[in-house]
């Protein structure tokens, strides 16, 4: 939580007796906060975000950007998966769905490249400045989506879907779990005395009953199962008993509390009787021949055949629905070329993460707590689409921008 340090050259001038400076660094970081804020923008396209991503590229770019030689894994295998998927798009050229489709991968393919190589000077400072920036998004959003569910001056049509809160976004589906890091950072605040007990709970109750309120399945296990590998990775790295110990009590807490929570919030009629919907793992659309793990069995047969897929966003022309499987769709969409890349960028990336959550470092509590979310989202990739999630790409990155950081004598060589 340190103050940001200048960097670099600036310009200072004196008025009324007052002196200002601004240098560089500053700079960086303030654009870098607002572009990570924007990322909760997403009920239009091109958002806030869009439009951040360029003006945050072109400043890093001006002022000092370097891709360091450790990123080449997770660049070439982005860059295999997007070319797989144009390949696949060759024969649908004219329908504007599917082109739109390929181009936003492509863009989202740029904006991990960015996170990671933002990384290689002042790590610690940006990723200070990314936690903040997505905290004050994550609350901005769940306000949203707790106004939107209590349709408050009457925007809950705006701001909810299927009587689900959905926020700033346009799916409950990906509202919620893009709360899920921004929670699990305050958690670990918590967990490290970075923050108070009580201004931490107050910090992350509303991303927390956003996320509720979102009703979204896979968000709530996100949210627990993030949580969990977060304990789980604090409690192997802490260095004394006293710090062991302190995670122990505060599981205990934090279980207590949600519990309690989550009957305060049962006690009301309508928020009952959608979690009773929601928590059944018995869902219509799920289940039969004709339902999405149906489809998605009867989909491998016919991938195995197709070297170059169905085509990006044409799965729904062969079954009733998208996949909503994010390895069977990088098939689908991406062709061969684009499935087992994105199949081993994700085995790389498992490795990657598990290596450098246990590397001692200033950087080591960011890097648990963002991989703690990345490979429970990985795993979630198997029951919901996610390779179109902007904050996936933006973890993907900080992930391997912390691979590629090194001890000042170990450096090597970047390109």
């Amino acid at each position: 939580m340190s103050a940001l340090p200048d960097q670099g050259a600036g310009w200072a001038g004196a008025a009324g007796g007052r002196h200002y400076s601004l240098s560089i660094g500053r700079v960086q970081r303030f654009v870098l906060w607002l572009f990570v804020f924007c990322g909760c923008f997403a009920l239009f396209e091109p958002s806030p975000y869009e439009v951040m991503f360029l003006v945050t590229l072109f400043v890093f770019m001006v002022t000092g950007l370097r891709i360091n030689a450790k990123l080449l894994p997770m660049v070439v295998l982005l860059l295999l998966f997007n070319i797989g998927g144009i390949f696949s798009l060759i024969p649908f050229m004219d329908e504007p769905d599917s082109v739109r489709f390929i181009v936003v991968g492509v863009y989202l393919m740029f904006t991990a490249i960015l996170f990671a190589a933002l990384l290689s000077d002042d790590a610690e400072g940006r990723l200070n400045t990314i936690r903040q920036g997505m905290i004050a998004s994550a609350w901005l959003a769940a306000s949203a989506g707790i106004i939107g569910y209590f349709n408050v001056g009457g925007l809950g049509e705006y701001l909810t879907l299927y009587n689900r809160a959905s926020g700033t976004f346009k799916d409950p589906n990906v509202f919620g779990p893009f709360l899920v890091l921004p929670i699990v950072f305050v958690v670990q605040a918590i967990l490290l005395k970075r923050i108070g007990l009580v201004a931490g709970i107050l910090l992350m109750s509303v991303p927390v009953l956003g996320l509720f309120l979102s009703f979204s399945r896979g968000a709530w296990a996100n949210l627990v199962g993030a949580t969990l590998v977060l304990f789980a990775l604090t409690f192997l790295t802490a260095p004394t008993a006293a710090q062991r110990s302190r995670v122990i009590g505060f599981a205990i807490l934090i279980v207590m509390a949600a519990v309690m929570a989550l009957l305060a919030l049962l006690s009301v009629d309508g928020i009952r009787e959608i979690f009773n919907e929601r928590a059944s793992l018995n869902q219509s659309y799920d289940m039969g021949v004709q339902g999405r793990f149906g489809n998605q069995i009867r989909s491998i047969g016919m991938l195995l055949e197709m070297p170059n897929g169905m085509g990006p966003l044409r799965f729904r022309f062969h079954f009733p629905e998208d996949p909503h499987n994010t390895y069977i769709n990088a098939f689908a969409s991406y062709g061969w070329l684009g499935g087992f890349s994105y199949v081993a960028l994700v085995v790389v990336t498992m490795i990657a993460g598990w290596t450098m959550v246990w590397r001692r470092s200033t950087v080591q509590p960011y890097a648990i707590a963002i991989w703690s979310v990345l490979f429970i989202t990985l795993l979630q990739g198997l029951q919901i689409d996610i390779d179109h999630w902007r904050h996936v790409y933006l973890q993907l990155g900080l992930v391997w921008g912390l691979r590629a950081i090194t001890p000042e004598p170990e450096r090597r060589a970047q390109v």
